[in-house]
């Protein structure tokens, strides 16, 4: 190996992430987010596991075509019809990848697939020699890897690469192994197969976060010999999360003097707008606390600290705000700010909208800088999050009425009108104004839904800030998430119901192609 090594990033914000319990995407947030990724510099998208849903498919699908530099990658078991899907998904891909794994560790052999150490090699060779006829580019992961024998992993890493995979992932599936032991599982199975150096094979890493370990045994197998590290924006993912990108690449970036042979191609400018976009779609916000990305990040309450801060910022600073591309000044645009001017910050924000998504952004823009003085960069990112968000409209908030006192019943009355023109009233009591307006929605949409998580937020400072209300229900078996943005939080709660009613509508008029299944991931 060279003297500096280009370590590969690999992002599965769209496969692992979205598995995240509450986390949903539609396919224009997920395109959406793919051309961000791309835009920041990932090497790596992972865009979806297609034989869980035609959904799923045709996201893979759409996003192989929309993006260029990236390679696109589909997830699949090592069962022919999974291989089949996946190929089929990034087959228009500038560059494609299918991505097949197989459980390997002794606890999944026994109790999970019920199979021999040489059946599972089998098809595991089987799986990516069929890959192979779809792309050239082929990662195979040994599932649950981290838990696996050694022995196990030399033996079939080395009938796979034999096979024709170019990419070993070594996941530590359920977050189990601590740095020093993951590391030596990397320096072992390079040292057993030296045909890993010499056709430069790339060994990635894909660490969760069951203990709080995956940025740190991410980087053990960086040092060991792995140049792929798969992750998510803001660490989402199954259970406790899988490792974050942001965490991997600063701690990187900003400890060169201990990974000074490492390298990324992210730009870290574009870390933070991503992050508060993944949330905002996702639903899934950032706790304050968050290394790189959260509200207190870079903050300082402590006087000692203020003290030292105002002497020299790197006494209590290691990295610089703007370097992961927190914003220093915020207040950009009022009432008479011109499209013109509103397309230009939006691209200084990182946003390169369409002429209807600009139309639509600049028209909410409008009708919000009649509410408010002055309109900040939150706002906007607010504003063109949530006309990226929305799928097609059913229904719009037209009016509505509540009365609402301490010790009496809330009454609501709500005025929708659907996609022809026409209007519905309907008015409803509850225990609360929320409760009441959500029960007017109810019975004018005809949908009955269960409320499961209702949040709400100030997206900027100030007693005319835009309140942001996030909803998740769930109607039969099926979940998802609406989001509202009004100066009024009551009107942003029935925009959020009704935006979530809608897709609840939307997904139930054009249902699945194909049935959906629950499958193992690694």
């Amino acid at each position: 190996m060279s003297d500096t090594q280009m370590i590969r990033i690999f992002d599965t914000t769209l496969r692992d992430g979205e598995q995240s319990p509450g986390a949903t995407l539609n396919l224009q947030e997920k395109i959406e987010i793919a051309r961000k990724l791309e835009a920041m510099g990932v090497d790596v998208i992972e865009a979806g596991f297609p034989i869980t849903s035609q959904g799923d498919f045709e996201s893979v699908y759409a996003i192989s075509q929309e993006v260029e530099n990236s390679i696109v990658c589909g997830l699949s078991r090592c069962v022919p019809r999974d291989v089949s899907r996946a190929g089929e998904a990034i087959r228009k891909a500038k560059h494609g990848r299918v991505h097949v794994f197989c459980a390997t560790s002794k606890i999944h052999r026994e109790n999970k697939l019920n199979k021999a150490i040489d059946e599972i090699i089998k098809i595991s060779v089987e799986s990516v020699a069929q890959a192979r006829q779809y792309t050239d580019d082929v990662e195979f992961s040994p599932e649950d890897g981290s838990r696996t024998e050694l022995d196990v992993l030399v033996q079939i890493t080395q009938a796979v690469i034999e096979a024709g995979a170019t990419t070993i992932n070594i996941p530590d599936t359920v977050g189990y192994a601590v740095p020093e032991e993951y590391g030596h599982i990397f320096a072992y199975v390079r040292e057993k197969l030296p045909v890993i150096d010499e056709k430069g094979i790339y060994l990635s890493s894909h660490c969760h976060n069951d203990l709080g370990l995956a940025v740190a045994n991410s980087l053990a197998a960086v040092q060991n010999g792995c140049r792929q590290i798969e992750c998510t924006i803001n660490g989402i993912g199954e259970r406790a999360g899988n490792a974050s990108l942001e965490e991997l690449v600063m701690a990187m970036r900003t400890r060169k003097d201990y990974f000074a042979k490492y390298q990324t191609r992210i730009d870290a400018k574009k870390i933070y707008p991503l992050s508060r976009m993944v949330s905002n779609f996702t639903g899934l916000a950032v706790q304050r606390n968050k290394a790189i990305v959260g509200q207190n990040a870079f903050a300082h309450e402590s006087g000692i600290h203020q003290d030292g801060m105002l002497k020299d910022r790197s006494t209590y600073e290691i990295m610089d705000p703007l370097d992961v591309g927190i914003p220093e000044s915020k207040l950009v645009l009022g009432k008479h700010s011109g499209r013109h001017a509103f397309r230009d910050r939006l691209n200084q924000l990182g946003y390169q909208p369409d002429d209807d998504l600009l139309q639509r952004s600049f028209t909410a823009f409008k009708l919000l800088a009649d509410k408010k003085k002055d309109v900040y960069d939150e706002d906007i990112e607010a504003i063109l999050d949530e006309q990226i968000g929305k799928t097609r409209v059913l229904w719009e908030l037209d009016r509505f009425q509540v009365t609402s006192s301490s010790g009496d019943t809330a009454m609501a009355m709500v005025a929708i009108k659907d996609s022809t023109g026409e209007h519905r009233m309907e008015a409803a009591t509850g225990d609360g104004p929320i409760d009441a307006i959500y029960s007017a929605i109810q019975l004018a949409t005809g949908v009955t839904v269960t409320l499961e998580d209702y949040s709400t937020r100030g997206v900027t400072s100030g007693k005319d800030a835009q309140g942001e209300v996030s909803v998740k229900i769930r109607h039969h078996d099926r979940t998802v998430r609406g989001r509202g943005l009004s100066t009024d939080v009551i009107e942003a709660a029935a925009k959020a119901y009704l935006a979530a009613i809608n897709r609840i509508k939307v997904a139930s008029d054009s249902a699945e192609k194909s049935d959906e299944e629950v499958v193992e991931q690694p």
